[in-house]
């Protein structure tokens, strides 16, 4: 899944490309973002909101996903110049949670934009973790302008 071992963005920078901010933020780096794919990566800490008994929980792989899409929109939107709207979780379709990923493990997360009109986005999220699918599903993003 990774294309690029270069990364983007990462730390407190990722701030800026996010309208989440800690303890919500479920995004460490950014390593790819261009007209096909936006991948991240995190690695799951044990004071993570959504680490539970020693794994990352289901609502923290869809919080992930969501944030990935998020983060697509903020970096094209800072290459532009502008500011980035807010964007809300319009739908969730087909989520398959494979497994739980532990603490300390790194996920990678890649959301490919399936269509797009106006401000609704169709976007295919697929979470892996040392190579192994954890989780996948597809989502229905609505930017606020």
């Amino acid at each position: 899944m990774i294309k690029s071992e270069k990364i983007l963005v990462s730390g407190e920078a990722i701030l800026r490309l996010l309208p989440h901010r800690h303890p919500m933020v479920m995004i460490d780096k950014l390593l790819v973002s261009d007209a096909e794919s936006t991948i991240t990566g995190l690695t799951i800490s044990e004071d993570n909101v959504f680490s539970h008994e020693g794994l990352f929980t289901e609502p923290g792989l869809v919080e992930n996903m969501a944030q990935t899409a998020a983060i697509r929109a903020g970096y094209a939107y800072e290459q532009a110049g502008k500011s980035a709207p807010m964007g809300y979780i319009g739908a969730v379709k087909h989520l398959n949670i494979h497994f739980l990923p532990g603490v300390n493990s790194e996920i990678h997360t890649e959301i490919k934009v399936e269509n797009e009109v106006f401000d609704v986005s169709l976007i295919r999220g697929r979470v892996t973790c040392n190579g192994r699918l954890a989780a996948e599903c597809e989502m229905k993003i609505v930017l606020k302008r």
